[in-house]
């Protein structure tokens, strides 16, 4: 049984505030049992890409760095296997939204970098990241390989597919996704509706659990030209079935702890084996952008 530790938080302006509630919440997990501990997207700060602005790219920050030594430290303190959400600065001009992940040991197991980049009203991202270029492939740990992926990857079937093909124990997103102010009731039903589908039939067609740790709070767009973002929280884990775990509320920052059993993805796929009845002779036309 794999205790994890999901850490859904508000965060302010204050990054050296945000990651010492951060340190404190891990720690809280770890004395709770958690071996796995999964943060939010881009923790460390507001969630800036709800506008354009070029001074946001002083954010950033080489892999190792200040951050990596920080979450290292934490990972080894308490003996957990920890999963981060970095803005990183690769080299002058090229910067990418990265997941890291840190040992128990404190020693890195590896990182993945965002493959698809939304561009859509309050979530510029294409202004900020360079698409990923690690491809989807799972991080080896002592809990076991961990096919991360980071929010907007969360919609794509194929993501999760090919984290599967290669070997994956379980998938998990981390996540900065809100309500735009003027939807209405309804829409904003369901949209939160859908997210969770998406991601409970990567489950389901893997026969994989899925760890997913969204922000919550509201955050303003500092430009001032929408209303900005409410995160709707709703972090949740499901297992191999699509089965729900735990899910946290819409607008609290809390941390859960959720046992999760690996080993019944081995007979799930035993009594649903769509890995053994794919068609892959029939696949080709996937790799197209459109077929006339």
């Amino acid at each position: 049984m794999l205790i994890t530790g999901l850490i859904q938080q508000k965060n302010s302006s204050d990054a050296d505030a945000n990651m010492s509630k951060l340190a404190s919440n891990i720690a809280w997990c770890a004395e709770n049992g958690a071996k796995l501990v999964v943060l939010q997207e881009l923790h460390n700060t507001l969630y800036f890409c709800q506008t354009e602005n070029p001074d946001f790219f002083d954010l950033a920050e080489p892999i190792p760095g200040v951050s990596t030594q920080f979450y290292s430290q934490l990972a080894l303190k308490h003996e957990v296997v920890l999963v981060t959400s970095l803005f990183e600065k690769r080299s002058a001009g090229l910067y990418h939204n990265t997941a890291v992940v840190f040992e128990k040991d404190g020693s890195m197991a590896g990182k993945y970098r965002k493959m698809h980049i939304p561009d859509d009203p309050a979530y510029y991202e294409k202004f900020y990241f360079t698409p990923g270029d690690l491809g989807f492939k799972p991080i080896q740990t002592s809990v076991g390989k961990l096919g991360v992926l980071i929010c907007w990857d969360q919609w794509y079937p194929e993501a999760a597919r090919l984290m599967a093909l290669a070997g994956a124990d379980i998938f998990i997103y981390p996540t900065a996704i809100g309500y735009e102010s003027t939807d209405s009731v309804d829409e904003k039903k369901r949209q939160l509706e859908a997210w969770m589908i998406a991601q409970r039939a990567h489950a389901v067609a893997n026969g994989l659990p899925v760890i997913t740790v969204n922000r919550t709070g509201y955050e303003p767009d500092p430009s001032g030209q929408t209303n900005g973002i409410t995160f709707w929280g709703n972090s949740f884990v499901t297992g191999p079935q699509g089965e729900m775990l735990a899910v946290a509320p819409e607008s609290e920052a809390v941390n859960l702890i959720v046992e999760i059993e690996l080993k019944r993805s081995e007979s799930v796929r035993r009594w649903w084996p769509f890995l053994r009845d794919r068609r892959i002779d029939g696949y080709e036309d996937l790799t197209k952008r459109f077929i006339d």
